[in-house]
């Protein structure tokens, strides 16, 4: 209140019967002190009677515990003024006390010194509001304070006072001029959302703006008529306006709006490249067509070819990702972008799915005629080594070649009897390749050169 926030000045050492007389020099700076005072006191009282909250406070129609304690509040402010009235009127007594003389005697020091320091200032107890009428008894007429007393009992009302002032001030300042500009957002975000066919009842982002125009309309209510329900104290603070405005309930609408913000800028995104996604889906599916094509025409060849073996049937292509296509481009045709969007996400999604499957669908199918290029490769691998150290002409080996070779170019071809084949060429090669590598180059018959 002028001097320090939420009190008065004090005037001095509280006043007790008896207490030592004062002298000339200690009633004149008591009375300079006090004057000081008075005027800060004056200051803040009249700061707080034009402090913007406070009007807006007289002319707002409030609710729920705003309410409440701003009745409670103008009973103090109007208390406030009492008090203060009483102390410039014990102010007012002193100072005429003591222009009586220049040189004031005992008398005079001694009814100054119970003016300054006694219980001098008496306040109606209907002013006061510290007492009702009891079961017990009447109630006290008036009160007697010291200026001390007067000047404790002032700060806790104004501390009070203008911690009610001040914490719905700082909510209204806070709160609902953040909440318009959200709805601003909102209702640009609701027109951008209508020109791309996002509209309530036919698109869930359609109801969530509904949803948050609702919350933000009632949010603003309910900040303008009972702005302390929105208010969080500060912890261990005992300053007036301590705290901050709880925004809990705009920060989830603007999130929520956030996340609309954002599935109608990907629906725009859709507007822009929609014909060029659909070429690309159009591929990737005419590529698992032609793969799944290629795999049933390898799956009748492998059947024709290799015998004894488990060849995995080939599906045929997915009639249900090709309706979705289809379904896609009509609402392409007719900008049901919103309608769109998701529908080329899971599409996308699925179309690479039906390629890699078709893809699996195809090395699964052809994997025996793998296995039997690898054994083809392997033999011939063999025999070009044994023909490098001069043992082509080996009956033995000559005999198991031809007869790995007939099962490997013959069809239909039994993978593992032609395996075994294979294996029994490489060990008749490996038994007559290791002594030879032993012991240095030999002739077919088997002598040392």
């Amino acid at each position: 209140m002028g001097v320090a926030a939420g009190s008065f000045p004090s005037p001095g050492e509280a006043g007790v019967p008896h207490c030592p007389v004062m002298d000339r020099d200690e009633v004149d700076r008591a009375l300079a002190r006090l004057e000081a005072e008075h005027e800060a006191i004056e200051t803040s009282l009249l700061a707080l009677q034009d402090h913007a909250g406070r009007r807006l406070l007289e002319g707002a129609e409030l609710t729920g515990v705003t309410k409440d304690r701003w009745a409670a509040t103008e009973q103090a402010i109007t208390l406030l003024w009492s008090y203060f009235d009483a102390y410039a009127a014990a102010l007012h007594s002193a100072r005429e006390l003591r222009a009586r003389r220049r040189w004031p005697n005992r008398d005079d020091l001694v009814e100054l010194t119970d003016v300054l320091r006694g219980e001098s200032v008496t306040v109606a107890g209907g002013a006061s509001g510290q007492h009702a009428p009891a079961i017990t008894g009447p109630a006290k007429l008036s009160e007697r304070f010291t200026l001390a007393e007067l000047v404790s009992r002032m700060n806790d009302l104004y501390a009070q006072s203008l911690d009610m002032v001040v914490t719905a001030d700082a909510v209204w300042s806070a709160l609902p001029a953040r909440i318009d500009l959200l709805a601003a957002e909102l209702g640009r975000t609701r027109s951008l959302a209508y020109s791309v066919g996002v509209r309530p009842g036919e698109h869930p982002a359609g109801d969530e703006l509904e949803s948050i125009t609702h919350e933000l309309t009632t949010l603003r209510a309910q900040v303008v008529s009972d702005p302390l329900a929105f208010w969080r104290p500060g912890l261990g603070s005992s300053a007036p306006g301590g705290g901050r405005p709880d925004t809990d309930r705009y920060d989830r609408a603007a999130r929520a709006l956030e996340e609309i913000r954002r599935e109608i800028e990907a629906v725009l995104t859709v507007r822009q490249d929609a014909e060029q996604r659909l070429v690309r889906l159009r591929d990737v599916l005419s590529r698992a067509d032609r793969t799944l094509t290629e795999a049933r025409s390898a799956r009748g060849e492998v059947l024709a070819k290799i015998a004894a073996s488990e060849v995995p049937a080939v599906g045929g292509p997915s009639t249900v990702l090709q309706e979705q296509l289809v379904l896609a481009a009509d609402y392409r045709r007719h900008a049901q972008w919103h309608r769109l969007s998701p529908l080329l996400e899971s599409l996308e999604r699925e179309a690479e799915d039906e390629l890699m499957r078709a893809r699996e669908s195809l090395t699964a199918v052809t994997a025996p005629l793998a296995v039997r290029a690898e054994l083809r490769g392997r033999l011939d691998a063999y025999k070009a080594k044994v023909a490098r150290h001069g043992l082509a002409e080996d009956p033995v080996l000559i005999e198991r070649y031809d007869v790995a070779r007939r099962m490997l170019w013959s069809a239909p071809c039994d993978l593992r009897v032609a395996e075994q084949a294979v294996l029994r060429y490489q060990q008749a090669a490996a038994e007559v390749l290791v002594p030879r590598q032993q012991s240095g180059p030999t002739d077919h018959r088997g002598n040392t050169s």
